[in-house]
C-alpha cells in the first residue's frame, strides 16, 4: 500500500499550475505574516534602543510618564536625594527633549526634527563607546555627536564626518559643530539623535530650565539587592517621581506601545489577515483537488481503503503545501527586511524564534484548511462507482 504522503505528492504535482497557485498563496501569507512580525519587532526593539544603553540599575522619571516620548522634567534634587540612600553608589542625570528640534539639512536646506539627549560629562549615562571617546570634544561650547544610523533625510552627515572630520551644522537655528559619531538607531518615533553635554543641551533649548531633568539614573553597589534598594529610594522620595528598575523601565515602554497605542493591534490584525488569506487559498486548492478526484476516492473506498487513509492523504497535501510555501515566503521576507532597513533604518531582522513561530502558524493554517476539506471527502461514496 502506498503511503498517504506519496499519494498526496503525486496528486499535487499532477496539476502543476494548481500547485504553483497554492504555493504562491501560502508564500504570500507567510510573507505578510513575517512582514507584520518584522515591523512589530522593529517597533519594540526601536522603542528601547536608548533604554538598553543606559548605565543604570534604577530609573527615576516623572510620576505621569507613560513612555519615553512623554517624559516631563522633574527637579534634579530628587536625584541627589536618591544618591544618599543606602546601596546607591552613583547617580547621573539625563536631559531629553521631545519637542520638535529642527536639524537643517545642509544640502537641501530642509529642516527635520531630531532627538536631543544631554549627558553629564563627568558621569556619562550612556553605554556607547564612541560617546565615551568623544567626551573631551563635548566640553567645548556648541558641539554635538550625531547618530550615524539616523535616517538619510538629515543629509550625509556621517559620510561627511568620515571624510572631512568635524564640520558645522545648524540645530534650532544655532550653529553647532559635529565633533563625533555614535551608533544608536531609529524607531517609529525617533528618526535621528544627537548627544551633547548638559551645558550645550541648554544652549540649544533655551526654554529648558537648568536643574530640570527628564531621567535620573542610579547605580546600585555590588552586593545590594536592586529591588530592595529601589523600594528604599521610592520610600525616601516624594510622590512626584516614579522609581523603577531598568528592567521595569524597558518592559513598561514596550507595554505602552503594544497596549496603549493602536500600533500593536494593527500588526496583530495584519498577521490574522495573512493567516485567513493563506487558509482560504489552501482550502480552495484542496477542495478543487478533492472535487476533481472524488470518483477516484470513491473507487479507493470500494477497494478497501479506509476513510482515515484518505483523510491522511488530504492532510499530507496540506502539510506539503505548508512546507513548500514557507521557504519562498521566508526568503522574500528576508529580502524585504533588508530593503526596509535601508529605507527606514529600523532594526529589521528575521530571528530563529520568529521563523519557528511563523512556520508553526503556517502549518496550523494549512492544517485547518485541510480539516475543512475533509467534509467534502466524506461525500466520496463507493456506491457512486457502480
Amino acid at each position: 500500500m502506498e503511503s498517504p504522503a506519496s499519494l498526496a505528492w503525486c496528486q499535487l504535482i499532477h496539476q502543476k499550475r494548481r500547485l504553483a497557485v497554492a504555493v504562491l498563496g501560502v508564500a504570500f501569507a507567510v510573507l505578510l505574516i513575517l512582514m507584520q512580525h518584522g515591523f512589530r519587532d522593529a517597533l519594540f526593539a526601536g522603542t528601547v534602543l536608548l533604554h538598553e544603553r543606559l548605565r543604570a540599575d534604577i530609573v527615576l522619571v516623572d510620576r505621569q510618564a507613560e513612555s519615553i516620548t512623554s517624559l516631563r522634567p522633574f527637579p534634579e534634587r530628587r536625584l541627589h536625594q536618591a544618591r544618599g540612600v543606602a546601596g546607591v553608589t552613583a547617580a547621573s542625570p539625563l536631559y531629553i527633549d521631545w519637542t520638535p528640534v529642527g536639524w537643517r539639512n545642509e544640502e537641501t536646506g530642509g529642516t527635520r526634527s531630531i532627538y536631543v539627549v544631554g549627558i553629564d560629562l563627568l558621569n556619562p549615562a550612556l553605554d556607547l563607546p564612541r560617546v565615551e571617546a568623544s567626551l573631551p570634544a563635548l566640553r567645548r561650547p556648541d558641539t554635538v555627536l550625531f547618530d550615524a544610523l539616523s535616517r538619510a533625510e538629515f543629509g550625509p552627515v556621517a559620510e561627511r564626518f568620515r571624510l572631512d572630520g568635524p564640520h558645522a551644522a545648524t540645530v534650532n537655528r544655532r550653529r553647532v559643530e559635529v565633533v563625533g559619531l555614535f551608533e544608536l538607531g531609529t524607531s517609529f518615533a525617533v528618526d535621528g539623535t544627537l548627544v551633547t553635554s548638559v551645558a550645550n543641551f541648554l544652549r540649544l533649548l533655551p526654554d529648558r530650565q537648568p536643574g530640570q531633568i527628564n531621567v535620573g539614573l542610579l547605580r546600585v553597589a555590588a552586593g545590594h539587592d536592586v529591588e530592595a534598594v529601589r523600594a528604599r529610594v521610592a520610600a525616601t522620595l516624594p510622590g512626584d517621581v516614579q522609581v523603577r528598575t531598568l528592567r521595569e523601565f524597558v518592559a513598561d515602554e514596550q507595554a505602552y506601545w503594544d497596549g496603549s497605542t493602536p500600533i500593536g493591534f494593527v500588526f496583530a490584525f495584519g498577521s490574522l489577515v495573512g493567516l485567513l488569506v493563506g487558509a482560504v487559498i489552501v482550502y480552495q486548492v484542496l477542495f478543487a483537488d478533492v472535487q476533481q478526484h472524488l470518483p477516484e476516492y470513491a473507487t479507493l473506498k470500494a477497494m478497501g481503503f479506509t476513510h482515515g487513509y484518505l483523510s491522511r492523504v488530504v492532510m499530507s497535501q496540506a502539510l506539503i503545501l505548508a512546507g513548500l510555501g514557507f521557504v519562498p515566503g521566508a526568503l522574500a521576507a528576508m529580502g524585504l527586511y533588508d530593503v526596509a532597513h535601508e529605507a527606514t533604518r529600523l532594526p529589521m531582522r528575521l530571528g530563529p524564534v520568529v521563523a519557528a513561530v511563523v512556520f508553526a502558524l503556517t502549518v496550523a493554517m494549512c492544517t485547518l484548511a485541510g480539516l475543512a476539506t475533509l467534509r467534502r471527502l466524506r461525500a466520496a461514496d463507493p456506491a457512486d462507482v457502480f
